[in-house]
């Protein structure tokens, strides 16, 4: 017994020396090349509550009170989202002329819109978040203390970009 043991300790060890390990490509600056980040159909809620759970993290540690997710702010997120894609161009007003105060309005929304952030990236929601951290202005919505709604949603087109949309509302 101790002798087959033995041997499958052994085949696995030059199993995992025949393994291959990949390298990070490198870019210009040194860091290495994103890769695509593929959003899987269904993922949805997980990726919201991620991105909740973080936000609310953030707004812990600046302390701020905790927001929730709104189901309107998440719908005029998704819409804003999939128009930018349509519009190729991250930028607050909708193909129609709509402002970020006016989608939130069409979708039913009683509370006051805070702000709204607007991303294009190959990135994940957590790098997107990063960098939106990074910037006073976005970081100033995002830790908003009158905020007690979340909206968050996006679009991925075939290319792999995704056009990430967050608001936030009171």
């Amino acid at each position: 017994m101790n002798r087959h043991f033995g041997f499958l300790l052994a085949c696995l060890f030059l199993l995992q020396a025949c393994a291959t390990t990949t390298t990070p490509q490198l870019g210009a600056d040194g860091k290495p090349l994103p890769r695509l980040y593929r959003i899987s159909v269904g993922s949805t809620a997980q990726i919201q509550f991620r991105v909740l759970d973080s936000v609310n993290a953030l707004r812990q540690a600046a302390g701020a009170p905790s927001v929730e997710l709104d189901s309107k702010l998440n719908a005029a997120a998704a819409t804003h989202s999939r128009d930018m894609s349509v519009q190729s161009r991250p930028w607050h007003f909708g193909s129609d002329g709509s402002s970020p105060v006016d989608r939130v309005q069409r979708v039913g929304y009683e509370g006051e819109m805070l702000g709204e952030l607007i991303s294009e990236t190959y990135e994940t929601e957590l790098e997107t978040l990063g960098a939106w951290m990074e910037q006073e202005d976005t970081r100033r919505i995002i830790l908003d203390e009158r905020a007690t709604k979340l909206g968050f949603a996006w679009f991925q087109e075939q290319s792999g970009k995704i056009w990430w949309t967050m608001i936030m509302g009171s």
